[in-house]
């Protein structure tokens, strides 16, 4: 007869203590009830705990995405972009960092202006920023290259050259000219000779009265030096002679192996009571800042004419400079070679050649008026400095023009 299963250790059914109590074989064969499964706590059921559950495993993904999406954006903004040749770009002056990134989308030099703004704003530390100007943004350029370079501020650079021996006139004519440069000029113009002629560089949006602001003080400094470093020989006044003089020098050669002999040569007049007779300054005193017109020759007649600055009338040095004199010619009059000439004429090659007494001079022209008939032009209507006008074609026929002879 079947029995129920009995503790081993007792030998009562389900450890439990008592006597074996016989079982039929249906009872036998009956499963027996499994326990309950026990309560979850009212803690465990708590909607808090769900939410709180839930709130986890929320942020979970979204720190998930937030990574993927920094990983994202990073490597987007490391990534060459889509500019397939070089462009340039601008950004003015006063433009905010949404402005720039919404206009590199537009222009198709980024894909993402909001990637950009992010990103950029992440790497630019304090006090820094991107700075206005003209940029090359190279073909393929990444968002984090662009950002670079419009933070280093290394925009385009243009420039302008104002050449030795222009006027005050002449050089805002120039610069009136230049596209690139912004604003108007001065109203009043500066004193002549106190602009210094070179290659200025700037960037597009600079205001013309930067670089007239830039020639004057760099003038200014470069006559100070060259002033203050002169032969104690040179018997000039005052800078404002120094500079005349410089700018007379300037005009007469166009050599620089030549302009301390020619300074030479005007200080030695200057010494000597002679007059100057400089055909620039007779130029000047006839065109003014203007300069003489380029189908305008010299007449006779003109060295007649005259006016503060014709220096075949006047004794000693004109009222003001002639010009804007460069280094070079600065540098000559400051420390002229030591001669005794007193005249030079032209030598038909681009120079000149020299003379210290009147007869060396004549014979200097009469070489120089064979030159020119051999090339077909009439001798004849060379006016020769320093000499008695008997030997020039007559005064006031104001039909020939004057050659260069000093």
């Amino acid at each position: 007869m079947p029995v129920s299963d009995t503790n081993q250790s007792n030998g009562t059914p389900n450890g439990q203590k008592g006597p074996i109590i016989p079982k039929s074989a249906s009872e036998a064969l009956r499963p027996e009830r499994v326990p309950d499964p026990p309560k979850r706590s009212r803690k465990a059921r708590s909607q808090m705990v769900i939410f709180l559950n839930f709130l986890m495993t929320l942020v979970v993904f979204v720190v998930i995405a937030a990574v993927a999406g920094t990983y994202y954006a990073f490597s987007i903004y490391r990534s060459p972009g889509p500019l397939t040749t070089n462009t340039n770009f601008i950004v003015r002056n006063g433009a905010g960092l949404n402005e720039i990134a919404n206009r590199l989308e537009s222009n198709n030099i980024i894909t993402d202006q909001r990637i950009f703004r992010w990103l950029t704003t992440t790497y630019l530390h304090e006090n820094e920023t991107l700075r206005a100007g003209e940029y090359e943004i190279k073909a393929g350029a990444s968002m984090k290259d662009i950002m670079e370079l419009l933070k280093s501020g290394k925009s385009i650079l243009y420039s302008v050259t104002l050449p030795e021996g222009l006027t005050v006139r002449q050089i805002f004519n120039k610069l009136q000219a230049d596209t690139v440069l912004e604003g108007d000029l001065p109203s009043a113009l500066p004193a002549e000779g106190s602009l210094r002629p070179d290659t200025y560089k700037f960037t597009r949006g600079t205001k013309r009265t930067e670089i007239v602001e830039q020639m004057a003080g760099a003038q200014q400094k470069l006559v100070e030096q060259i002033w203050g470093r002169r032969d104690p020989n040179v018997q000039l006044a005052n800078k404002q002679d120094f500079v005349t003089l410089a700018s007379i020098v300037e005009k007469e050669t166009g050599l620089a192996d030549e302009r301390a002999h020619v300074a030479s040569v005007f200080l030695n007049r200057l010494g000597k009571g002679m007059r100057l007779q400089s055909d620039p300054t007779i130029i000047y005193g006839l065109f003014g800042g203007e300069g003489k017109p380029s189908d305008r020759p010299i007449y006779q007649s003109d060295l007649k004419k005259e006016t503060p600055y014709n220096t075949y009338i006047i004794k000693g040095l004109p009222p003001t400079p002639i010009a804007n004199p460069g280094k070079d010619a600065l540098e000559a009059v400051a420390n002229p070679w030591k001669t005794q000439d007193l005249y030079f004429v032209a030598d038909g090659s681009g120079g000149h050649v020299f003379a210290a007494t009147l007869e060396e001079h004549n014979a200097n022209v009469k070489r120089w008026r064979k030159l020119v008939a051999e090339k077909g032009e009439d001798p004849s209507a060379i006016a020769v400095d320093g000499q008695p006008d008997d030997a020039t074609t007559a005064p006031g026929s104001g039909t020939q023009q004057k050659k260069k002879t000093n």
